[in-house]
Order: structure tokens, then sequence, then C-alpha cells
């Protein structure tokens, strides 16, 4: 069987760096895309904002805190998608096998490339030399004979890296490798290792498959293959639909339920009104709160009829609101998403499942 080659290509600190290299004044400084008000929140940061610890998805209140000398400028979507489709130009000129993960970032299957090019780290160093030079950005790349090993490559010479894990090194190179830096594995779930004696790779592979299981659920499967450099999902270049959601980050924190209610309902309309757009059907509808000192939880709902009317939802939102247990906690964020899309004859009037847990 010949040895997959897959590329895993991430701009470097994407949108700030747009907004770099379309304005002079701005480089060389601390830069986050967002905005700066009481309740806004950093979209992303530059390299020089990242020296501070300021990070995308932080409160522009603690950037700005962490460093003071920080710009904000508002984020501009339409040039990045413009951006974006340049790249991926860039990528199809080499493989059809192209599985974005977002506009700044993607998979590419260069087993079969259209250059006949024999090492994938030639063509990920030529796709890095074509974005310097069409677009003056800077991207990293990771090649490996996996997804989750080129991932984890490309995040590991940030940034304008280059990193090649050979099926040879893989074992010895997952040894070292620190929990955190893990494919899947945020926060809550690094912390949770920790506490099991887990801070690498050489540690999570001394874990049986079972063991792994009975402490993070299905999730344990994954862990206990990447530990072994395992990881066989192949490259998609066309991806379904698989959600559908939106979330409110809140004016002011609210704890009082009546306000929690009148928040959830604007939330669900607004998800309706999407799921009505993108024509989308699924059965599991999730709860995300995500409370004042950033702590988040998710609550989760599986049922046998398609949710896509208000009147369906809502009343299930309301159920997941009662069993997060907000009661006395200041909350900052409410999100609904609608996922596990199902055919129509998938959906049986006797099946119905309750899945309540946290996650990162």
């Amino acid at each position: 069987m010949t040895e997959r080659k897959i590329i895993h290509i991430d701009m470097d600190a994407f949108y700030a760096s747009v907004e770099q290299r379309d304005n002079p004044e701005l480089r060389g400084k601390p830069v986050a895309v967002g905005h700066a008000e009481k309740r806004g929140v950093v979209s992303a940061a530059s390299y020089e904002a990242r020296k501070y610890g300021v990070r995308s998805a932080m409160a522009s209140l603690k950037a700005k805190q962490l460093c003071p000398e920080l710009i904000f400028v508002p984020g501009r979507m339409d040039v990045y998608k413009s951006v974006s489709n340049h790249i991926h130009g860039i990528f199809s000129e080499f493989t059809d096998l192209i599985e974005p993960l977002s506009l700044d970032e993607a998979f590419l299957d260069v087993t079969e490339n259209k250059k006949g090019i024999v090492l994938a780290i030639d063509i990920a160093r030529e796709i890095k030399k074509r974005i310097r030079e069409e677009l003056n950005l800077v991207a990293s790349a990771g090649v490996s004979y996996n997804k989750f090993l080129a991932k984890v490559a490309s995040d590991y010479r940030k940034p304008d890296g280059l990193c090649t894990i050979h099926p040879s090194q893989a074992i010895s190179f997952i040894d070292n490798l620190s929990i955190e830096a893990f494919w899947g594995v945020g926060p809550v779930t690094a912390k949770k290792m920790h506490l099991l004696g887990i801070h690498n790779g050489q540690q999570l592979r001394m874990w049986s498959r079972e063991g792994l299981v009975h402490a993070f659920g299905k999730s344990g499967h994954i862990y206990y293959e990447f530990a072994r450099g395992i990881d066989l999902r192949p490259v998609e270049s066309t991806r379904i639909r698989k959600s559908v959601g939106c979330e409110h980050t809140l004016d002011k924190d609210i704890s009082a339920p009546s306000a929690l209610i009148i928040e959830l309902y604007h939330v669900a309309k607004e998800l309706v009104e999407r799921i009505d757009r993108k024509g989308f059907t699924g059965n599991t509808l999730t709860l995300k709160i995500k409370f004042h000192d950033f702590v988040q939880i998710t609550r989760s709902f599986t049922q046998n009829k398609k949710l896509d009317k208000l009147d369906v939802i809502l009343p299930l939102a309301k159920m997941l609101l009662k069993e997060a247990g907000c009661e006395d906690k200041l909350v900052r964020l409410i999100g609904l998403s609608v996922s596990n899309p199902r055919s129509e004859e998938e959906f049986r009037p006797e099946w119905t499942q309750l899945r309540l847990e946290f996650k990162d």
C-alpha cells in the first residue's frame, strides 16, 4: 500500500497579517482584529501582540490590559475570503484533494500530485514560496503520512515553519509531544489528563484503549490511536455541513432566569432563520454557555424529530438551560446549534437519547 503524503498548511496570524500587509503603519506593532469595546472579543492577534499573551477569543478588555499598546482594527471578512480563494487556487495547482478547515488552513493529499513531485516537503516548500511571492503573506506547513501528524508538524515551528514527521520518527516525536499539543485536547481535557499523570505522548501511550475510553468516552479511541501515530481519516475534498449554530455575547453579564430565557429566545429565533436559509436538517440540539469567568459548558439533547422550527427548538433549549444549572452564575455568552444531520428514513419514533456532558 502506498504511503500517504499529507500536507497541512496554516496561515500565520492570518487576519492580523492581512491587516498589517495592507496598512504599513501597522507593521511591527501589536495588532488585534476585533472590537475594543468592553464586551468585545479578539478575533485574531498578530505575533507582536501574542508576545504579551494576547490570543484569539480573548476578551478585548483583558487583551488591552495585557498589552496597553494593542491596536484594534475591525475585521474585513470579504478581504480574508478573497485572499483565501487565491491561496486555494495555489493548492489546486498541485492536487484536487483539498480539505479546508477554515479560511486560513487546509489539508492537502499530495500522494499523487498533478506535477509529479516525489517529495511532499518540496510541494510544501513551493506552496509557501508562492504564497509569500503572490500575496506577501507567510504560511507554516506540516508534512507527514496522516492528518494528525501533519497538523502537529505545522504548529511545531511557527511562524514561517516547515516540519516533516517521517514514519520512522513518528513514535519518538509523539513521545516528546506535550499533551496540550495533541489535536483535540483542550484546556479541560488537558487538566484531566494531568490529574491522571498524562503529560506527554509517551505517558498517553502507556494507557490501554479501554482505560482511555473509560476516562474520556469515545474520544479515548482517538487518543489511543494518536499516541501510536495512527490516523486513518482521509483528506475529504467535499465536506458535508454537519451543524448550524449561532451565539450571542451579551452586552452585560446576566443571571436572572427571565433575562436568560429572553436571550435564549433571540438566539433560538436566529438559529431557526439560519437553518431555513441553509436548508439544513438535524436532530441534536446543543446549548453553549460561557460564564463571566470564561468557563464554558455545553449541554446536548438528541431526539427523533427534525429540529427546524422555533416551537420545537425553544422548549428543548429551555430544558437544556435548566439542566445547565446557571442559577446564581453570571452568564456572558449563550449559543445554540443543531447538528447530527439525518435523512428522512433515519428518523425513528422510538429513538430518543439525552446526552449531558462537559466539553472543552
